[in-house]
């Protein structure tokens, strides 16, 4: 039975402790704690203290029947356990004690354990409400007594602005290890209670509070803050993390973007806004672009170090549109047209960067495309600069695509607007740029253009061709072309057959079939006329009937492809006439119902000549060598004798006799000596000539181009162009059958490719209205109707 009421007892102690919950309770209500009932009766321990004893209890076990379980009796306390009266005040004014400690930085003699223990404890009680609004008023008055004591404090900004950064940090690490001590408060009744914030955020609300209560502490560090900032702009150091642990109490606080942000950027403006315009005035183009980019880096730097991340947009848009978007018109006017003449891509190249932040693209298009123009007037509308003309816009060209690339990141809107400007500025002469790109083209692919490699060649050609399709008027070009290939192709003077198919290959894809058929009928009309020559070579006629020491090959040309020629008559040395008399025969017993005629303009022999210091070989033209076979006979001819034993029409005879007597090589002498050839002039055999070749080449005066063959050339195009204004004018009118006259303007402008005045289009309308195309309707006179 003892043993039984030990167990009993021992139970109730158990359960009257777990009741409780808490560890204070024991300390509050002491009560001796029983043994455990394996402490009160341990009969294994026992009977080894007695042997005798074990061996008696084993007999008896045998011997007696087993008992029933027994059973365990919980007994409730029958007092329930009260507090002290003054527990909560005593609790209190330890915790009061620790925390006034804190704020003092002085020593306590509580350790922490002690003092989290009494905040779980008061929490426990329900004393939690209590306990908070103590801790907070604790706090105020600190905080509020902080705050005042920087008033009237150091009137150096820099001093003032470490004792606020001080002030905020002991508030941090207070406030810091306040919650730690209060840290079950913080996560049992703070967080039950919605309308309360934690420990550490009621700190930052009264901080907040009393700082916004005493506006000299939050105006001084504010303009402090202002004041290092703007030292930092001007290239002075300064403390970055004082900054950045002041800005980031305005961040905690909440204050930041209300006291600091708004304030900040009205500094920035002035700031920026008086830099840029003296800067601007100091300093050329390259030099502010630079200076603007390194002030944006700054600003995005002061960012990443102590400004609040949400500052950064509108800095550096306040940067940038007081340092770029305000003196836009005022960058381009003074540099922009330097950096382009310079090739200054990687300036234009920040110019493009900055601008493209700014939204300022337009505005530099704009410039570019009227740069292009101006500079591009002075070439194209230059008439002593025609002779470069062609070679100055492929450099230009050449030049803006590099910017383009570089500086202009390849953008759409640009290689359009180069595109556009150069298309302008290449009809602002109409007809000459296109004869002009003709004459390089012919330039570059005669022969002896020595030093070009054939991939060279090859690169010039498309380069050329860039600047073909801004022309207009392109059937100008195929005019003057078409005659320059003639000649090339004529003389042999071609530098490369496959160059020439190349560019005609260009030329097709560029502007189709019907554009290039004629040209490509030349070429056909050369090779037919080589099976040609080499069939009449073995035909009977020329084994038979041909005079000796003579070799003659003839282009024969479909009058359809070729330019045309006027006719110039000459009177042609016996053989010669012979052999164009065989030749004839053989052609037309082949090709019957054709009709040749000769055009001896086009002609070119290599003579045999002997001079008394040596036989040369000389490469004239067929007037020149009429003229030279004249001297076979006779050693002293006037002008006169030459003009009538030749037949040679005035002009001509002039510019050959200039070409063998006054040019650089000279076959003939003249009397008197002199530059022009006079109608009393006498001209004799040069015996004294020399050279160090022995074949010469005699420069022909009358293959370069005249001005009356430019014309010529002008005039067929514009006689073509009207041909084809009637053809489109017809073919609108069959289709539409009545038409207004504005709209029938509007459709021409639209289908013919070059470019054409409306008064000239009058005058075709009204020349069809004379040939009964078309009549003026009877009650409208601005309608056309079309006469089937």
């Amino acid at each position: 039975m003892s043993h039984n009421n030990k167990r009993s007892s021992s139970s109730s102690a158990a359960a009257t402790s777990s009741s409780s919950s808490s560890s204070s309770l024991n300390r509050l209500s002491p009560m001796k704690k029983a043994k455990s009932v394996d402490d009160v009766f341990d009969p294994v321990a026992d009977d080894q203290r007695n042997p005798s004893l074990v061996a008696a209890n084993l007999s008896r076990k045998k011997a007696a029947a087993p008992q029933p379980p027994k059973k365990l009796v919980i007994k409730l306390l029958k007092a329930k356990p009260t507090l002290p009266t003054n527990f909560e005040e005593e609790t209190w004014a330890m915790l009061q004690s620790a925390i006034r400690s804190i704020f003092l930085k002085q020593r306590d003699n509580c350790n922490l354990e002690k003092l989290y223990q009494a905040v779980s404890d008061l929490c426990v009680h329900k004393m939690g409400g209590s306990l908070y609004q103590r801790i907070e008023k604790e706090c105020e008055a600190h905080i509020s007594a902080a705050l005042q004591s920087l008033v009237g404090q150091s009137p150096d900004l820099l001093v003032f602005l470490s004792l606020v950064e001080r002030c905020w940090q002991d508030l941090c690490d207070q406030m810091l290890m306040i919650r730690s001590i209060a840290l079950y408060l913080d996560r049992t009744y703070v967080k039950q209670t919605p309308t309360l914030c934690s420990l550490w955020d009621m700190g930052l609300q009264l901080f907040r509070k009393h700082l916004s209560l005493s506006p000299e502490v939050e105006h001084k560090t504010v303009t402090g803050l202002l004041r290092m900032i703007e030292k930092e702009r001007l290239g002075e150091a300064v403390d970055r993390t004082l900054l950045n642990h002041l800005l980031k109490m305005f961040t905690a606080l909440g204050i930041y973007s209300e006291s600091f942000e708004k304030a900040f950027l009205e500094c920035t403006s002035e700031f920026y806004a008086a830099e840029g315009m003296q800067y601007l005035q100091q300093s050329d183009i390259p030099d502010y672009l630079k200076h603007v980019e390194v002030r944006l880096h700054e600003e995005h730097e002061r960012c990443l170090l102590y400004l609040d991340g949400s500052t950064r947009k509108p800095l550096i848009a306040s940067a940038e549109r007081e340092l770029l978007d305000r003196h836009i018109a005022a960058i381009l006017d003074k540099g922009f047209m330097m950096l382009m003449d310079g090739h200054r891509t990687e300036d234009l190249q920040r110019m493009y960067s900055l601008f493209s932040r700014v939204s300022a693209l337009e505005s530099l298009r704009q410039a570019l495309s009227s740069y292009i123009r101006k500079t591009g007037q002075c070439t194209v509308m230059d008439e002593e600069k025609d002779k470069d003309m062609v070679s100055s816009l492929l450099e230009f060209k050449a030049s803006l695509d590099k910017i383009w690339e570089e500086s202009f990141s390849k953008n759409e809107a640009f290689s359009i607007t180069i595109k556009d400007a150069f298309e302008h500025l290449i009809n602002l002469r109409q007809n000459r740029p296109a004869e002009l790109i003709a004459k390089f083209l012919d330039e570059k692919l005669r022969a002896g253009n020595k030093g070009t490699s054939e991939e060279e060649l090859e690169g010039t050609l498309d380069k050329v061709l860039v600047l073909f399709r801004f022309i207009q008027g392109k059937d100008v070009f195929e005019a003057f072309y078409k005659k320059d290939l003639a000649k090339r192709l004529l003389l042999g003077k071609s530098a490369s057959i496959d160059a020439e198919k190349s560019m005609i290959s260009k030329l097709k894809t560029e502007c189709g079939s019907q554009f290039t058929n004629k040209l490509e009928g030349m070429f056909k009309d050369i090779e037919l006329s080589k099976e040609i020559n080499e069939s009449f070579r073995q035909s009977s006629q020329a084994r038979t009937k041909l005079p000796s020491g003579i070799e003659m090959s003839v282009h024969v040309l479909t009058t359809g492809y070729w330019p045309t020629y006027p006719p110039m008559d000459v009177r042609l040395p016996h053989e010669l006439n012979v052999y164009q008399d065989i030749f004839k025969e053989f052609y037309l017993s082949k090709y019957s119902g054709r009709r040749l005629m000769w055009q001896n303009s086009l002609g070119h022999c290599v003579l045999k000549a002997e001079f008394p210091k040596g036989r040369k070989e000389l490469a004239v033209s067929l007037f020149q060598t009429v003229v030279l076979m004249l001297f076979n006979d006779a050693e002293r001819l006037s002008f006169q004798d030459i003009k009538e034993s030749t037949g040679i029409e005035d002009k001509e005879l002039r510019r050959t006799l200039q070409s063998l007597a006054c040019a650089k090589v000279r076959v003939l002498q003249k009397l008197p000596k002199g530059r022009d050839v006079e109608d009393n002039d006498e001209f004799t055999f040069n015996d004294t000539f020399t050279a160090p070749l022995y074949r010469i080449k005699v420069n022909a005066i009358q293959m370069r181009e005249t001005v009356e063959e430019n014309t010529s050339t002008t005039e067929r195009v514009f006689q073509d162009r009207q041909y084809q204004v009637d053809a489109a004018i017809v073919r609108i009118m069959k289709t539409r059958k009545v038409l207004s006259h504005t709209l029938l303007i509007t459709e021409l402008f639209q289908q013919l490719k070059f470019p054409i005045k409306p008064a000239d289009l009058k005058k075709r309308i009204e020349s069809l209205i004379d040939r009964e195309y078309l009549e003026r309707d009877k009650n409208n006179p601005q309608i056309y109707n079309y006469l089937a």
